[in-house]
């Protein structure tokens, strides 16, 4: 039974994420093609981010007090009226930068509350024994989203007027919703049947108290949130790098995207298969050393097909850190904090990189990238050997049974 639930929910999320990936794609393309301002672009994806940085942790809250189903459909519902209010007024209006600006905020909005919701709503699904194998589908999914969607979204926009696009997105969103609500029953956590006697400020407190008291969470989180400052310009620095490196050719911007997408489809799967080493944590780390070379070897790889080969084992190690990072969270803590974990979870995730190239993007201007990639790879490596000797994270890490 627990299958056809979780083969229900993971439909229900992949349509969803399909057509938000698609609208976020020809919004960011609008932007550059609109201003060709690196500034602008800046203050698109500060937009993006910041909401959810800001709400996650009350999206935790409502997480551990209401219905997480519902959760998830009112944050596709509200997304979707977003994506209407904006489809109509290109439609009718004309083009608006500051209305795509304003939409990617309120978009960000929905991804505050859906986020903690959905890490959440999981292991009331699956069973412990099957989290990982479901968070590497989980993982593949997403990976393969990133890979099609680029491509798909950029044929629409040639063909298609922008709004007709963004209609896209209602469709895929209506689809979800109908999903959820028809074809999956699953039975209201025993927090949010409760009758909440607390208020959101003293349950937001108590989540953070329940982080600081569980010292294995705060070693935890310490360790993702300064890995992924680490590897952000792995992130976000190929594309300039190649076309200063290797030459502007579209080919080339697309393959290292395409290669990179399907090593996650690959590790994804593998990790869903194999379910890692026996601790979290050995995989989570081995995974984070992986990734500390290959940003190392990026920056010193002088072929452009080698580059690409550690771009590929790059994506297969992040779904290797991505699912048993998710599961180790889904293991140890507690039912009524859930949603509040996964709300501090959403928050490194979403923000850290983007962060990060606050910092590392403006410094790409002065310094050859190759360097950056190689001090930031090998900061990495560092960090990994520091956490790998941290006692109590390594032992937290040991499959509950």
């Amino acid at each position: 039974m627990w299958k056809q639930k979780t083969a229900v929910f993971l439909v229900s999320q992949f349509l969803s994420l399909l057509g938000t990936s698609f609208v976020q794609y020809a919004l960011m393309w609008f932007v550059t093609l609109e201003t060709k301002s690196g500034l602008m672009m800046t203050v698109f994806v500060v937009c993006g981010f910041l909401p959810t940085f800001i709400l996650s942790p009350f999206g935790g809250v409502w997480a551990d007090r209401y219905n997480r189903k519902g959760l998830i459909m009112l944050s596709d519902g509200f997304t979707a009226v977003v994506t209407l209010a904006l489809a109509l007024v290109f439609m009718l209006h004309g083009k608006s930068l500051l209305l795509v600006m304003i939409a990617a905020a309120l978009r960000s909005v929905g991804t505050a509350i859906q986020g903690p919701a959905v890490g959440a709503i999981l292991p009331q699904l699956v069973p412990k024994e099957n989290l990982t194998r479901v968070n590497g589908i989980v993982n593949s999914l997403q990976a393969a989203i990133t890979l099609v969607s680029p491509i798909i979204s950029g044929v629409l926009i040639t063909v298609w007027p922008l709004y007709l696009v963004f209609f896209v997105d209602l469709i895929t969103a209506a689809l979800a919703i109908v999903t959820l609500l028809f074809f999956l029953n699953i039975p209201v956590h025993a927090k949010a049947a409760e009758k909440q006697i607390t208020g959101y400020f003293s349950d937001l407190r108590l989540g953070f108290q329940y982080i600081k008291g569980h010292r294995y969470l705060l070693s935890f989180f310490t360790f993702v949130g300064i890995f992924l400052f680490l590897i952000s310009p792995a992130a976000f620095l190929p594309s300039l790098q190649v076309a200063r490196s290797f030459g502007s050719d579209v080919w080339r911007l697309t393959a290292i995207e395409v290669v990179f997408s399907g090593g996650m489809i690959l590790g994804g799967g593998i990790i869903g298969v194999w379910g890692g080493l026996k601790n979290r944590m050995h995989t989570l780390v081995l995974s984070a050393f992986v990734m500390g070379l290959c940003t190392v070897g990026l920056g010193v790889a002088g072929i452009f097909w080698l580059y690409l080969c550690i771009m590929g084992i790059f994506g297969i190690a992040l779904s290797f850190f991505n699912t048993p990072a998710a599961v180790f969270l889904q293991e140890h803590v507690e039912e009524s904090f859930m949603g509040r974990v996964f709300s501090f979870n959403t928050m490194l995730f979403t923000s850290i990189m983007p962060l990060g190239m606050l910092l590392f993007g403006p410094l790409a201007e002065v310094v050859r990238i190759e360097r950056i990639l190689i001090l930031s790879g090998l900061l990495t490596l560092v960090q990994v050997l520091v956490m790998f000797r941290d006692k109590r994270l390594i032992e937290a890490g040991v499959r509950k049974k």
